[in-house]
């Protein structure tokens, strides 16, 4: 075993329990808690990497993004999103009284806006999954799709590997692993749904958890060369280091951020 997957395999060792305590027994507020303090961290990784230089702008950037966090939790709330409307008219009318040159600073705030949707509105969709109902169900197979998925890629796009996926964007992935993703994810949604059923009493359709699997490979893929291509932007290999052998919590999170996204967006949509 080489010293990567070593160090892929003792993080997992240590996460995947804490991951099935937080899902399965945690009381919500903890749940809630641990990934609000991961959106923090995802943050400091996202703009430390686009603003390598700037401490004002990483601040600027968290504080943004932590805001948008919480108007995805606050949905319904009236006062939350009013507020937000001020914030954003605040904000957009300070952008006149700096001095820098016009170019840099819209290519400043593209930055700080991505980072601030992608990570601070996109990440507490988990939150919002747990939510719903039957969410701890949910989230329990949402994990295990996109862990299926991810391991399935690892492991045949580097045995079988031979056609390139996105050479520009992250060249270690292949059209082999892109398919072996959607073959693992397949496989580990019916895994999780029967587990679920029989953790959680969850109730479910056949070709509703193969139809959201696929759905969920796709995405997951997505969200994963999403990130690649922030990191290839700025020219670093990894959000972080936080987690050995797996990069940053950003790493982690990026092929869950689309799936939880669109996971709750169906539920609201289809189940409500």
């Amino acid at each position: 075993m080489d010293a990567n997957l070593r160090s892929r395999v003792t993080t997992a060792g240590v996460a995947i329990p804490l991951l099935i305590w937080l899902v399965g027994w945690s009381p919500a507020f903890v749940f809630s808690g641990f990934f609000l303090l991961l959106t923090l961290a995802a943050l400091w990784e996202f703009y430390a990497m686009v603003f390598p230089q700037l401490w004002l702008g990483r601040a600027l950037g968290i504080l943004i993004g932590f805001g948008l966090a919480q108007l995805a939790l606050a949905v319904g709330d009236v006062s939350t999103a009013n507020f937000f409307v001020l914030a954003l008219i605040f904000v957009f009318a300070a952008l006149l009284f700096f001095r820098e040159h016009s170019v840099h600073r819209l290519n400043r705030w593209s930055w700080t806006a991505i980072g601030g949707f992608y990570v601070g509105y996109l990440v507490p969709h988990l939150i919002l999954l747990f939510a719903q109902p039957n969410g701890r169900a949910w989230v329990f197979w949402l994990f295990l799709v996109v862990m299926a998925g991810d391991s399935a890629a690892y492991f045949i796009g580097g045995r079988f590997g031979r056609h390139k996926l996105a050479p520009t964007l992250s060249p270690g992935k292949t059209f082999e692993g892109a398919w072996g993703y959607m073959a693992g994810a397949v496989l580990g949604g019916f895994v999780a749904a029967i587990l679920a059923f029989n953790l959680f009493s969850w109730r479910f359709s056949w070709w509703e958890i193969l139809a959201l699997s696929l759905a969920v490979s796709v995405l997951g893929q997505f969200g994963d060369l999403f990130e690649s291509w922030i990191k290839r932007v700025h020219n670093v290999k990894d959000s972080g280091t936080l987690l050995p052998g797996h990069g940053g919590v950003l790493d982690r999170l990026d092929s869950l951020i689309f799936p939880a996204a669109f996971t709750t967006v169906y539920l609201r949509m289809f189940h409500s």
